[in-house]
């Protein structure tokens, strides 16, 4: 019995089928990295652990991060517009606006991408298993909210 081999001319739709499915992948998984394309700085508290963990989160995200130690996160956080109530340990600004605390990196490029009118987005305290607050523990349900200049807030994600 003689094999079916498909002919050169046969196989060329099935290489430029490959070749277009590859480009696409490849699209989608550099697509995170040019949506993130901004510098986020995130100022900590020298003493603060999970500060560096959240910024790592950020840059597997794609997102350039600049950790800047300061004892005086206090003023920080007020010149940022972050109300008292949505305080967190870090504060970082990217793209005009502030995000407060463990927030997901998904939540900041999706800020960055619809780019409403507000001031920043928060997931404040520390809420577990966030990023950044990872553990054997299991994961607290939180809320990302975003801040108005107003100071009102709204519910921007849920976890």
């Amino acid at each position: 019995m003689k094999s079916h081999t498909p002919s050169r001319s046969a196989r060329r739709p099935f290489a430029a089928l490959s070749a277009l499915a590859a480009l696409a992948l490849a699209a989608a998984f550099s697509a995170p990295v040019l949506a993130a394309g901004e510098e986020v700085v995130m100022y900590k508290d020298p003493n603060c652990g999970c500060c560096g963990k959240w910024a790592e989160h950020m840059r597997e995200a794609g997102f350039k991060v600049k950790e800047v130690r300061s004892s005086d996160m206090g003023t920080i956080k007020r010149e940022a517009g972050v109300p008292q109530a949505q305080t967190s340990c870090h504060t970082a600004k990217v793209g005009g606006y502030f995000v407060e605390g463990h927030v997901p990196a998904a939540d900041v490029k999706r800020l960055l991408a619809e780019k409403p009118k507000v001031v920043g987005i928060s997931a404040p305290g520390m809420p577990q298993g966030s990023p950044g607050m990872e553990g054997p523990y299991p994961a607290d349900r939180y809320k990302v909210v975003s801040v108005a200049a107003d100071g009102k807030t709204s519910v921007f994600a849920s976890h």
